[in-house]
């Protein structure tokens, strides 16, 4: 299984350095009651050949392929080895994306998937303001476009 933090990445240490919490491999044996005390998230550890990014803005849905020079778990730690590059999102998981946002009042949700080797997408997380400015250019102007729309029109469904 995989651990990653509830909140916040940055973390200010006793010594007042901040260090950053990343997503990590953890045994069921390093487990104990100690954890009990405050929140955490574990999930089963997906194998993939790459990493899935969605902006998904109302109705809209921006895909980007993250794939990492090396085996990296966790993307966002060197982001000198990745490679951005559009990818189309398939029919299920767009309308799984509306859904989601319909449910949680959302306009805006930046979606993680794993992408497994036999090119099923694992859903892994949706953060209600993640990054999208590190994609390809064109897919970077076409998600400030649509935000820029929902922000001037509103969102889809008011309209």
């Amino acid at each position: 299984m995989i651990y990653k933090p509830v909140h916040r990445v940055h973390l200010a240490c006793e010594d007042g350095r901040n260090r950053t919490v990343w997503v990590r491999t953890v045994q069921a044996d390093e487990l104990d009651d100690s954890i009990a005390l405050c929140p955490h998230l574990f999930q089963a550890c997906v194998p993939k050949i790459a990493d899935i990014r969605v902006a998904a803005v109302g109705k809209d849905a921006f895909a980007t392929r993250i794939d990492t020079d090396g085996d990296h778990l966790d993307w966002r730690r060197d982001q000198s080895l990745i490679t951005c590059s559009p990818i189309s999102v398939p029919g299920s998981v767009r309308e799984a994306l509306r859904a989601y946002l319909h449910a949680f009042g959302l306009t805006y949700g930046a979606f993680d998937f794993a992408l497994a080797p036999d090119g099923r997408w694992w859903f892994l997380e949706c953060n209600p303001a993640g990054q999208w400015a590190f994609a390809d250019e064109d897919t970077t102007r076409a998600i400030a476009n649509a935000l820029a729309d929902t922000l001037q029109k509103g969102a889809p469904h008011d309209r």
